[in-house]
């Protein structure tokens, strides 16, 4: 927690103001806690947040929870957990930007070459 920083962690403020106006829910594997107003805003639904463990990564929310999270959903995981098919894969945050990011062959980031393919560009040469 910091009182400043909010893209590092959450503030002192806005622990105290969602404490103060909402009610936890339920956390995901990450340790994100999330919550929901007590009262309906103006145009009649509650307003829901998370608030996350680490940095504020939006990708790290879990399929389920970011249904609830848009209203897709109208219980949350913890009483109605989304069913997953045999074919899905386990979900995985964005990792752009990190260490983690994918660097293809050809790269910047990597050292070795990219193989080449037949439609590779060859330059002019002007004394051939």
């Amino acid at each position: 927690m910091s009182v400043i920083g909010w893209w590092k962690n959450t503030t002192i403020g806005t622990r105290f103001d969602i404490g103060r106006r909402a009610v936890f829910i339920g956390d995901d594997e990450w340790g994100n806690k999330f919550y929901e107003e007590k009262k309906p805003s103006q145009e009649g639904r509650k307003r829901r947040y998370v608030i996350y463990n680490g940095a504020a990564e939006p990708s790290r929310i879990s399929p389920d929870w970011h249904g609830w999270m848009h209203h897709t959903f109208d219980k949350p995981p913890t009483e109605e957990p989304l069913v997953k098919k045999s074919f899905e894969l386990q979900h995985q945050p964005n990792l752009t930007g990190t260490l983690l990011a994918y660097k293809p062959k050809g790269s910047l980031w990597r050292s070795d070459e990219r193989t080449k393919t037949a439609g590779d560009y060859e330059a002019w040469d002007p004394d051939a």
